[in-house]
C-alpha cells in the first residue's frame, strides 16, 4: 500500500513538472520568436516541413502539422504571398499541387533560426551566471533524453 501512495505522489510530481516544463517552454519559445520578430510557428514549422521533407500537397502539410485543411491551406497562402514556398503540378495526381520551399523561403528559415539563436545567446549572456549556464547545458542533456 505504503508503495502505491508513493508512486501517486509521483505521477502527482511528475504532472506538476510537465505542467511547468510546457508553459515555461512556451512562454521562452513565444518571447524569443517575438523579440527575434521571427515568423509565426505556424509558418517556421510548414517552412520547416517542406525543407525537411520536400515537396507536399496542402492536404500531406495539414495532416504532417496535425491541423485542419483549411488552417494549412490559409498558411500556405500567406507563405505563397511571400514568396516563400511556390506550387508546382503534382505528377502522381493532376488534381493537387505540390508545394516546395523556394530559394527565399530557405533563406528566410535561416535568417530566423539564427535570429533565435542570437536572441537566446543574448538571453544568456545578460542574465546567466557561469554556474547558471552549466546548469542550463545539464538541462538540456536531460530534456533531450525525453525527445
Amino acid at each position: 500500500m505504503a508503495s502505491e501512495e508513493v508512486s501517486v505522489e509521483e505521477q502527482v510530481r511528475a504532472l506538476a513538472l510537465a505542467e511547468d516544463l510546457r508553459a515555461t517552454l512556451g512562454r521562452f519559445v513565444r518571447g524569443v520568436r517575438t523579440q527575434a520578430n521571427t515568423p509565426t510557428t505556424s509558418q517556421s514549422e510548414t517552412l520547416s516541413l517542406l525543407d525537411r521533407s520536400g515537396p507536399l500537397t496542402v492536404a500531406e502539410l495539414a495532416e504532417r502539422r496535425n491541423v485542419r485543411h483549411q488552417s494549412m491551406r490559409l498558411v500556405a497562402g500567406q507563405l505563397e504571398a511571400e514568396g516563400l514556398i511556390s506550387k508546382m503540378a503534382n505528377p502522381a495526381d493532376g488534381r493537387s499541387q505540390l508545394l516546395s520551399i523556394t530559394d527565399h523561403g530557405r533563406a528566410e528559415l535561416s535568417r530566423g533560426r539564427d535570429a533565435r539563436t542570437s536572441q537566446i545567446a543574448s538571453l544568456i549572456e545578460e542574465r546567466l551566471s557561469e554556474e547558471d549556464r552549466r546548469t542550463l547545458g545539464a538541462a538540456i542533456r536531460i530534456i533531450e533524453r525525453l525527445c
